[in-house]
């Protein structure tokens, strides 16, 4: 096979944006499988012919990402996430349904060729839950009848409908407003008023603003940003980039998504400014491949191009940004994996030191840094460092964004002064989540992403801040908070969780490639009432077999969910492996799984336990 013309003028372009040619290798194989339908062995040749690269190392690249297809798939592709947060909304029924109608398992494609019904880990569309994607269009808060209507052959659309938040709208100033993605609402609002001025200003007084109002990075570990732009190295010659992560994965979060779909231009703003800022000339945004509506949006950077703010002559300096997707993998949420895919290469960790400041992207000084943070920059240079510091909490200052979803009644991404609020707060205040659904009691929240360990009812009253979550025994991570009421199994949950980390494992670490499995397993039996209560123990001595010992922060985040759970709910995986089934089956809540516990517990030893 061959690209058509057109397609082969796109590469040739896209090529030309990269210092080295093999970072061409995942818009190239994403060009030929728009092309053909899939990536065939031929096509794999091909392309390594391009670009200078060996069969073999094309299908070591393309068989990593979960988003290339290496067989044929049908002409019409039905997604289901069945993560957390679709989960709890009913997504493994809505999978069945479309299966059942169709007479396929999940991952299969109808004789005829028309459908493949395939189930999805996290597609950041956790307010919009149970979500789909139908070849690549989102249809959020799906039913049965969304999945029927397709079925027939209609096109059938829905995104979530973002709720406002109380308050003052900072970083989503536009995001109500009638065409927000354009650069004249944009300008209308003040946007790219005073870039010229900034650019004016020394880069290192630039980093000092920043470090002073004390903006951390809001991707989820919360590092000082300007102390992280300090590193770069003042006497290395070779070219500095700056790497925005858009590779929002992280199951419960979804708050990127906003602003990438929404007001692109408030990005690329804080982008130009802030490549200014740590004398970078070139900046790659590191899409996750998902977001197909966030990557056409991005088009507002040829907008940018032509208004001059963009390019190689940007108001004195120069600045080129271009848009680089993923293709299908959490992993390369993490910093030094990301760089390696926007290499050509399989998402995996690198080894640190160095970091990426002093080796990064083709071995250069490199900055990565998530959407949101970036966002905040110009806010700092607007409005002053001690603004931002006092805008919320000690050491936690400036907007910040919260997800929210699961089994509340208004899930979604809300904007408040960092640490103003509580968990509490989000959760049920009438501006924000509105409580929980179907008058049902609050059991565990996921504060800060599925890497966060879980918290109890009595656990709430905290400030949705990074110091605060902490002395709670969690993070805040992402700020994406997944709530879960009465009804829910927490072993169920942790299984569930368990299945996204071992399916999204790299595959580096073999305490994370092994350990996952493992976990999940176990998970599996308890969950089934095919476990013993030595199960529970070795379940916790994986996670201990895990914890630390991985290149990258993945295997920790995959042991918080089993491991918080059973800390916190150990009662209820005692009555899986006692019972030899799932307390759902024969009790409407927990609290009554746990009387008849503790009452069992009471007549085994003779005396009363207390509640």
């Amino acid at each position: 096979m061959e690209l058509t013309p057109d397609n082969l003028k796109t590469f040739e372009d896209t090529v030309a944006r990269y210092p080295v040619k093999r970072s061409a290798l995942l818009p190239a194989l994403r060009l030929v499988q728009e092309q053909e339908g899939w990536i065939s062995p031929e096509a794999m040749e091909y392309v390594g012919t391009l670009l200078d690269l060996s069969p073999a190392q094309v299908k070591d690249t393309a068989s990593f990402y979960t988003m290339f297809h290496l067989q044929p798939k049908g002409k019409t592709l039905i997604e289901v996430c069945t993560t957390l947060s679709c989960a709890l909304g009913g997504s493994e029924g809505l999978l069945g349904h479309a299966c059942r109608k169709l007479g396929i398992e999940a991952g299969g494609t109808t004789g005829d060729g028309k459908f493949t019904v395939k189930e999805v880990e996290c597609l950041a569309a956790c307010g919009g839950a149970p979500a789909v994607q139908v070849n690549g269009e989102w249809l959020e808060h799906a039913s049965e009848s969304d999945i029927d209507h397709v079925l027939a052959g209609e096109t059938v659309r829905r995104t979530f409908d973002w709720p406002k938040s109380p308050g003052e709208h900072i970083l989503f100033q536009n995001v109500w407003k009638e065409n927000s993605t354009s650069i004249d609402v944009y300008k209308a609002s003040g946007g790219y008023a005073k870039l010229g001025e900034w650019l004016k200003l020394e880069p290192g007084d630039i980093i000092e603003t920043v470090k002073r109002s004390g903006l951390r990075g809001r991707g989820g570990a919360g590092f000082p940003t300007g102390m992280k732009w300090g590193f770069l190295p003042k006497d290395n010659p070779k070219p500095r980039y700056l790497c925005v992560n858009a590779d929002e994965s992280e199951p419960g979060t979804y708050k990127d998504r906003v602003i990438l779909e929404r007001d692109p231009h408030r990005l690329i703003e804080a982008i130009v400014v802030s490549c200014h800022a740590i004398r970078s000339k070139t900046a790659y945004i590191y899409i996750r491949g998902e977001f197909h509506e966030g990557a056409r949006t991005l088009v507002e950077l040829a907008t940018a191009r032509a208004a001059g703010i963009v390019g190689k002559n940007v108001l004195g300096t120069g600045v080129d940004v271009w848009v680089h997707r993923g293709a299908g993998s959490y992993e390369c949420g993490e910093e030094t994996a990301l760089i390696e895919s926007l290499e050509g290469k399989r998402g995996q960790p690198r080894i640190k030191p160095p970091f990426p400041a002093v080796v990064g992207v083709y071995g250069c000084p490199t900055i990565v840094n998530n959407v949101e943070t970036l966002a905040n920059v110009p806010l700092v240079l607007e409005r002053g460092a001690e603004w931002f510091a006092s805008y919320g909490t000690e050491k936690n200052g400036g907007p910040k964004l919260y997800s929210i979803s699961g089994h509340v009644v208004r899930p979604g991404s809300y904007e408040a002064p960092m640490g103003r609020i509580t968990l509490r707060d989000l959760i049920f205040d009438q501006g924000y989540a509105q409580g929980l659904r179907n008058g049902r009691k609050l059991k565990a929240v996921v504060p800060g992403g599925s890497s966060t360990p879980v918290l109890t009812p009595d656990e709430i009253d905290i400030a949705m801040d990074f110091d605060s979550v902490a002395k709670a025994g969690s993070m805040l991570g992402s700020a994406g908070t997944i709530v879960m009421d009465d009804s829910t199994c927490m072993v169920w949950m942790a299984k569930n969780l368990s299945y996204f980390y071992k399916h999204e494992s790299c595959g580096k670490c073999s305490p994370c490639r092994e350990g996952t499995g493992w976990m999940l397993r176990l998970l599996e039996r308890i969950e089934a009432g095919e476990a013993e209560e030595k199960d529970l123990d070795l379940l916790w001595k994986i996670t201990d077999s895990i914890a630390g010992k991985t290149v990258c922060p993945f295997g920790d985040a995959a042991i918080a969910p089993p491991r918080s759970s059973l800390t916190k709910f150990r009662e209820e995986f005692e009555y899986h492996v006692r019972e030899k089934r799932c307390w759902k089956s024969v009790a409407p809540t927990f609290e009554e799984v746990k009387a008849k516990a503790k009452a069992s517990a009471g007549a085994r030893t003779g005396k009363a336990v207390p509640a």
